[in-house]
């Protein structure tokens, strides 16, 4: 059964052009007077199945965009992640580990602690709140606010490169650091970098990631 002209007229231009092309490349041979309304359905059926394949597709990809920007937007804004570079940390913390931090400006003692100096990102323990009192002796034994502090983190202790004067106060809205490795690591007991701020802070340890890298810290 062939088909007429009034076979057509419930069909939009965009879907009789459709159907047209689609079946001049299954069988140009065969002449579109011949066509039969099964043959324009079947087309027709196939060009809507495409056409719903292609807005499931749209739609999941833009899910994922808007997935990954989250993601991209929560890591930059309160979960940063830094690959570790140095070694003023070790043996709690080693070069190329990966750490994930959380933005935050609750400290505590012990925390270890990123922040940010000279256009650098440093890993140091918070070692005196503000208004404590810190001290060190030659044997590199510390002590705050008069009581020798346990440090099971360390493998030696060394009073390391210091240039400031003990009994120190920690000032107001600052923080006393110091990287675990005492004999490399330049912290808060040299005045080149001092005691940390709180704007300084970039956030806390939460917990090590694998290897992959983002930003570098010291």
């Amino acid at each position: 059964m062939r088909l007429d002209r009034k076979e057509f007229q419930h069909l939009s231009k965009s879907e009789l052009i459709g159907i047209i092309c689609e079946l001049m490349k299954e069988d140009d041979s065969k002449p579109l007077t011949d066509l039969t309304l099964s043959d324009v359905e079947a087309v027709r059926n196939g060009l809507a199945a495409s056409a719903n394949r292609k807005k499931i597709a749209v739609r999941i990809f833009s899910i994922l965009v808007v997935i990954a920007a989250a993601a991209i937007l929560i890591s930059t804004l309160f979960l940063p992640v830094i690959q570790v570079t140095g070694s003023s940390m070790e043996p709690s913390i080693r070069e190329d580990d990966v750490l994930l931090l959380v933005q935050t400006k609750h400290f505590d003692h012990g925390d270890i602690c990123c922040f940010s100096w000279q256009n650098k990102l440093l890993i140091k323990r918070i070692i005196g709140m503000p208004g404590d009192v810190v001290r060190m002796d030659k044997e590199g034994n510390v002590f705050v606010n008069d009581q020798l502090l346990d440090e099971p983190y360390l493998t030696e202790k060394k009073l390391g490169e210091c240039d400031i004067k003990f009994p120190y106060y920690v000032p107001e809205g600052q923080y006393f650091v110091l990287g675990d490795h005492r004999e490399s690591s330049v912290d808060s007991r040299s005045t080149v970098i001092g005691c940390v701020e709180e704007d300084q802070m970039v956030g806390r340890e939460v917990f090590r990631l694998w290897p992959h890298r983002i930003r570098q810290a010291e």
